[in-house]
């Protein structure tokens, strides 16, 4: 990829009668060393990237992802996002769904969502 083509964030909008999100850092609480230890992990980097760049609906299922990890390994994963702020999750029934807290994130942390999209997940 170029240094002048950025990949495209793809924010889809939120559609009518969803379920409350799960709890979450409110915006002004959200802490730059909390979001960034989250997203220290390339596993966790590669989910956030997918939902900015890949993102087919609203919000995901942990399935969707595809990863050969055991469930409670992802369920640890996206809390720790969760929990950071960085994803917002809500639950429809047994399942629950992620998508990036895109607004909340950019007025934060202005260009940090753009070096996620911009990783490279192949290894070094």
């Amino acid at each position: 990829m170029s240094s002048t083509t950025r990949p495209a964030i793809r924010v889809l909008p939120e559609p009518p009668g969803l379920p409350a999100p799960l709890p979450e850092p409110a915006v002004e609480d959200l802490r730059l060393e909390t979001v960034l230890g989250a997203l220290s992990g390339p596993l966790r980097l590669s989910i956030v990237r997918r939902l900015l760049l890949e993102r087919e609906e609203f919000d995901h299922p942990c399935g969707w992802f595809g990863f050969d990890r055991p469930k409670s390994s992802l369920t640890h994963h996206f809390k720790a996002l969760r929990e950071a702020g960085v994803l917002r999750q809500r639950q429809y029934g047994l399942e629950r769904r992620s998508e990036v807290r895109v607004d909340d994130l950019n007025a934060r942390f202005p260009g940090l969502l753009d070096l996620v999209a911009d990783w490279d997940e192949r290894p070094a």
